[in-house]
């Protein structure tokens, strides 16, 4: 009602009450003139007329005040229409102004009603649609950097294969010895390109939220202590040892997918191997609670600047800069960490100090 009353004008309010009075006025007296009449004409009219008359003028007002409230309710009514009319108009000329494209416009109708519910949706809807446009933007922006990186990591092995097979096409090597450093160089570029690909093949799989179809209970012990086993000849070959730390209790259980979270466990003692060889040792401590497993890796090579840990564990994130092989993998192994164990609801987390880099792993119990 007050939307309504501030819609009118001020000189029309006065004028919707000059007219009602004078509207009362008339009608008042049309229907004293009608009483008078009547009064002559029936005995019972004119004994009511009597008794109104002991309550003195309180007849009177309320004669003059129902057609005053009824007139004045007609005009609201008239007002109110129009008011719906325009509120409805404005509606419309700003779906007209939306529907062109101007998304980020908001509809503006202040109204307590229905047509106020209707923009509030509209809104709703708008503010859904925008933030659906980011989405898509953003989802393209991901693709458009994972080509560029994509592309980045494939051009340099398959350049050095095109080149190395090019001078064996063209006989350009001066014996069997550089000839066979060839076919080594074109062998390593092709296990570099394999493995990226696989790397990348894997990192889309474990993006589907739909990718962890088969829950089983994994004992953590039982696949650590493989991994160690599994990770001998490698240690031995960098001249590095892996220790074992803490005990676990009757349930080391958790409930996954058992290739996925020996990836994640591979991964990390890869980590540790490539870049830890300075240190000599690997460590791997166990913890429990109640209610989770954590699993730290640690080694003691190069520590990680701060700057880079909270970026580890981004899709093709480098902490060397230059991408070269040589000193890192795909940039996807952590990336594919992470989303795993997204999937299997548990978290990660990086800490890098002066003489210890330590990855933890933190995964919920199997309830028993």
């Amino acid at each position: 009602m007050k939307k309504v009353i501030k819609f009118i004008p001020v000189w029309k309010l006065l004028l919707y009450v000059v007219l009602a009075l004078l509207l009362t006025a008339g009608t008042a007296q049309m229907l004293l003139y009608a009483l008078f009449f009547l009064e002559t004409q029936s005995s019972r009219i004119a004994q009511f007329i009597e008794l109104s008359g002991t309550f003195g003028l309180v007849p009177f007002i309320i004669l003059c005040i129902l057609p005053f409230t009824l007139f004045l309710s007609l005009f609201y009514l008239y007002e109110r229409q129009n008011y719906t009319e325009s509120m409805m108009k404005k509606l419309m000329g700003e779906m007209e102004s939306i529907a062109d494209g101007r998304f980020a416009q908001e509809m503006t109708m202040e109204d307590d009603g229905l047509i106020g519910e209707l923009a509030a949706k509209v809104n709703q809807l708008l503010l859904q649609l925008d933030q659906a446009k980011n989405e898509q933007k953003k989802a393209a922006e991901v693709k458009n950097d994972l080509i560029t990186n994509v592309a980045h990591d494939l051009r340099s092995p398959l350049t050095s294969i095109v080149g190395y097979l090019d001078l064996i096409n063209e006989d350009r090597y001066k014996s069997e010895v550089e000839l066979r450093y060839y076919i080594q160089i074109i062998h390593q570029k092709s296990h570099e390109l394999n493995q990226l690909l696989n790397d990348l093949f894997e990192y889309t799989l474990v993006q589907n939220k739909e990718a962890l179809i088969n829950r089983v209970p994994i004992n953590l012990e039982e696949m650590l202590n493989q991994l160690a086993v599994q990770f001998q000849f490698q240690l031995k070959e960098a001249g590095m040892e892996l220790r074992q730390h803490g005990a676990f209790t009757e349930n080391p259980f958790v409930m996954g997918e058992g290739i996925k979270l020996a990836r994640v466990f591979e991964n990390l003692i890869q980590n540790a191997i490539r870049y830890g060889k300075q240190g000599k040792y690997i460590d791997l401590s166990a913890t429990e609670s109640e209610n989770l497993i954590q699993i730290e890796i640690a080694n003691y090579g190069q520590p990680i600047p701060s700057s880079d840990l909270p970026y580890l564990f981004e899709r093709f994130y480098r902490v060397e800069k230059s991408r070269s092989q040589s000193t890192g993998g795909s940039g996807l192994g952590l990336a594919i960490v992470k989303s795993i164990l997204d999937l299997h609801d548990g978290q990660i987390h990086a800490t890098s100090a002066f003489d210890k880099t330590a990855f933890v792993v933190t995964l919920p119990k199997k309830s028993e």
